[in-house]
Order: C-alpha cells, then structure tokens, then sequence
C-alpha cells in the first residue's frame, strides 16, 4: 500500500472522523449494567467473541462486497448488499446506528469527493455504514484487505473507548487490551476475506439480547 492510500485509510478510520460511532455501545452498556462485562478480561472475552462469531464480521464481509461493487461498477450489486446490510440487522437500535452513521459518512465524502454522489445516489434506501465505507475505500483504491482491518480495528477502539467510561477502564488498560486484541483482528480479517455468501452469518445473539435492553434500559449514557 503506497503512502496515499495509508493516509486515506488513517483518515477514514480515525477516531475523530465526525459519523457519530462515539454516541453507540452497541449494548455493552446493558452488559455492563448487568455485570456481564466488569472488568478487561470480560470485555476482552466479549470482544474475541464477536471478532470470531459475530455480527462485526459480517458487516466486514458486506463492505467488502460493497468495495468491489464499486470497483467494478456494478450499482445493481451495490444495492443488492446494502440492502442486505439493513435487513441483516437484529434491532431498531442497531438499524438505527448503522444508517445514522453512513448518512454522516455519506454527507461528508459528498463534500469531499463529489464524484462518489453517483454510487450514493443509486441507492433507493439509506446507505448502510459498511456500504458507505466500503464505496470510499474503493475509491481511494485502499487494499481490500487492509480496509477490512481497518474496520475491524475502528470497531474495537470505538467500543473500548466506550467501555474506559462505563465499566470504567484506565486509558493505559483500554490501550493494553487493544494490543491484545491485534491478533484476533488479523484472524478476523482473514476469514472476512475468504467468506463466500452462503457463508454471511453469525451467532452473535448475545448482541441483539444486549441491544434490545439498552433500547429500554432506564438510565443511558449512550444513544438508543
């Protein structure tokens, strides 16, 4: 990967590009209002758990598919898998999240990049986070592979930054536990890579029983 395309990739994955992921959980808040996760090493076994089983996974395996859609332009295909993306997700919280964060994702790279609003508006629904993701990495041609450990990688600061404030978590624990989590990113990746479509699905149930609680959860730090 040249110098370029790192940066673009730095770019879309930093912490402070303005698509709102710091205002979700992703139900971690319940869990820890439960006890389910307390400490690093829950936190650490929730997170392998969904990098290896869970819905992440198949968000990354749908942005890849909306890179190459985009690649080779095919916008019927491209509609195909965002519309997929919405429906493959369990809650309204979830829904919600994934269109809250590609409109914001969308209105900025229409900004910056006008010639992307041909892939954005061929898509009769609201753009899903991992289709908007993966139409500009496509376009900044950031190797498909290192984009989807790009996501991955984005996914977990973003919820070990919100578990530093719930559980709470020391800034220096927050960034051990996301060195330890390097090599399940890599593994996940990998897989990613390699699923076919029959292949797109998970048994992360855990995630929607979690975010179906924050839905209705009587005190929340975070959006619902």
């Amino acid at each position: 990967m040249n110098n370029l395309s790192l940066l673009h990739l730095l770019q879309i994955t930093n912490t402070a590009l303005p698509v709102g992921a710091y205002s979700y959980s992703e139900g971690l808040e319940s869990l820890v209002e439960t006890k389910v996760i307390h400490d690093q090493t829950t936190l650490k076994h929730w997170l392998e758990q969904e990098l290896g089983y869970g819905a992440i996974r198949i968000e990354a395996a749908i942005m890849l598919r909306g890179y190459r859609a985009t690649e080779s332009g095919d916008l019927e295909t491209l509609e195909y898998w965002n519309n997929w993306a919405i429906a493959a997700r369990e809650t309204a919280e979830l829904r919600e999240q994934s269109w809250q964060m590609g409109h914001a994702l969308r209105r900025l790279w229409e900004n910056l990049e006008p010639q992307l609003s041909r892939e954005f508006s061929s898509l009769s629904q609201r753009t899903s986070f991992a289709i908007a993701f993966g139409i500009i990495a496509a376009h900044w041609k950031i190797d498909p592979s290192t984009a989807i450990l790009g996501y991955l990688h984005s996914w977990a600061t973003n919820l070990i930054s919100a578990s530093i404030r719930l559980i709470p978590l020391g800034q220096t624990t927050g960034q051990q536990l996301l060195s330890k989590l390097h090599n399940p990113i890599i593994e996940s990746s990998r897989e990613v890579f390699t699923l076919t479509d029959d292949d797109l699905s998970s048994c992360g149930w855990g995630l929607a029983l979690a975010s179906m609680t924050h839905e209705i959860q009587y005190s929340r730090l975070f959006r619902s």
